[in-house]
């Protein structure tokens, strides 16, 4: 009797576990975005444009009342530029790939924590996809790109880190290059690509970048997210946007939130230490020497 109580009691602390982890697995779905994407619009002015997400659905809320609202516009004159941070340290692992067409956006979603990661001041967050936002969603100095990637990680507690990288017309991009081909196949549900992607193959563009605390920029406007947005910007073909566009059904309006406001936030700009700066005084001029490391 007290083996089948202990072996009943055991059975339901599994069960229990369980049922904790679906749970935890649903509210990290629902932080990161919804499935259906056609109950809002791109479409400013209308009701169910960006200014009003906050009220099509109670759990969207933070879209009209948040205070740390993405995307922003990052002004160089105001950010606070230090040397505390480190390097994107990224270490990334080819796995298998479903590309979805989530009906404002093409996403692309690796196998979660088969794709490896980033650390972010010691702490990993697992690599679960990347998007695009024609034209590119952050502005810097109030100039807005073309394009802008979206790359969205997780870590363990539910937080969310997101890398942007912004693009202008020019050379193709190699990595869209390899993925266009499959884009007339994506659906909502998802197509298998039968090959492995590797992360790696999106070449972050230099080291340095901007960091600021933000939101989720599509319903429900999450305010658990790191942004690391870099400063150098890359390059993408006319065919290549044309192509995004064409496949999901905000072609014409595009599907970039709108500004949000700052706050007062603390917009952070990280500058490598691979550089040395020595004053030289030569009689009364100051010459500035700047050598590599």
């Amino acid at each position: 009797m007290i083996m089948g109580v202990k072996n009943s009691s055991l059975t339901l602390v599994s069960f229990s576990c369980l049922l904790l982890t679906l749970f935890l697995i649903t509210v990290n779905a629902n932080e990161l975005g919804i499935d259906d994407e056609t109950s809002y619009s791109y479409v400013v002015g209308a009701k169910d444009g960006p200014e009003n997400w906050g009220n099509l659905n109670p759990s969207w809320r933070l879209c009209g009342t948040g205070k740390t609202q993405s995307p922003i516009n990052i002004v160089d004159c105001e950010v606070n530029f230090t040397q505390s941070f480190a390097d994107l340290n990224r270490k990334y692992h080819p796995t298998k790939v479903v590309l979805k067409n989530k009906g404002h956006e093409i996403q692309v979603e690796w196998e979660k924590g088969e794709a490896g990661g980033i650390l972010i001041n010691g702490d990993e967050f697992k690599l679960l996809q990347c998007h695009w936002h024609i034209p590119a969603e952050h502005t810097v100095n109030g100039f807005r790109s073309n394009m802008e990637l979206h790359i969205v990680h997780v870590n363990n507690r539910g937080d969310i880190a997101v890398v942007g990288i912004l693009y202008e017309l020019g050379p193709a991009d190699p990595f869209l290059a390899k993925l266009l081909p499959y884009l007339p196949l994506a659906t909502q549900d998802g197509y298998r690509l039968k090959r492995s992607i590797n992360p790696s193959n999106i070449k972050f563009p230099g080291r340095d970048y901007y960091r600021y605390n933000g939101s989720l920029t599509t319903p429900p406007c999450s305010e658990n997210v790191t942004w690391t947005v870099f400063k150098k910007v890359k390059t993408v073909s006319c065919d290549q946007i044309r192509a995004l566009k064409d496949a999901v059904h905000d072609g014409n309006t595009g599907n970039a939130r709108p500004i949000q406001i700052t706050n007062g936030r603390t917009i952070y700009a990280f500058k490598p230490r691979s550089y040395i700066e020595s004053v030289v005084i030569v009689g009364n001029e100051e010459s500035k020497e700047t050598e590599e490391t």
